[in-house]
């Protein structure tokens, strides 16, 4: 059974709530959906217009796995506080994978970047979470 939009953005926000995206400094994660009334590609140009920045804005795409590497991996130094975020950030990408499909980061900027987490939803629009991270 398919999820609607709503539903989606309510687990993805559940999934996320409290968890931050620790670069040189700790964002939030905000939920968000992109619906078009049309089926629309996403590319790097969507991605600036819908999130606002100018077109001459650098944009990288980071495949998914990737981006969530360092946070999913348990390590023998952790405390338990430390394996419950990890424990959160297994669930919130098995949450991800499951609801969404074609997930890809797009980073967007330079130094103060704003990533979006964006996969497609089972009716053609675009689900997934932004957050930031500081790249000096």
């Amino acid at each position: 059974m398919s999820l609607t939009n709503l539903e989606i953005f309510e687990r993805l926000h559940e999934a996320a709530k409290d968890l931050l995206w620790t670069s040189e400094s700790d964002y939030p994660f905000e939920s968000l959906i992109w619906e078009f009334g049309e089926k629309i590609l996403l590319d790097n140009e969507v991605v600036l217009k819908i999130t606002k920045h100018s077109l001459d804005t650098p944009i990288k795409v980071i495949e998914f796995d990737t981006f969530f590497q360092g946070t999913v991996t348990h390590q023998d130094w952790h405390n338990s506080e430390e394996a419950d975020t990890v424990n959160r950030y297994q669930e919130l990408v098995r949450i991800m994978k499951q609801d969404l499909s074609n997930l890809k980061v797009y980073k967007v900027g330079e130094i103060e970047i704003n990533v979006y987490i964006i996969g497609k939803t089972d009716t053609g629009d675009y689900a997934g979470l932004a957050t930031v991270s500081i790249e000096t």
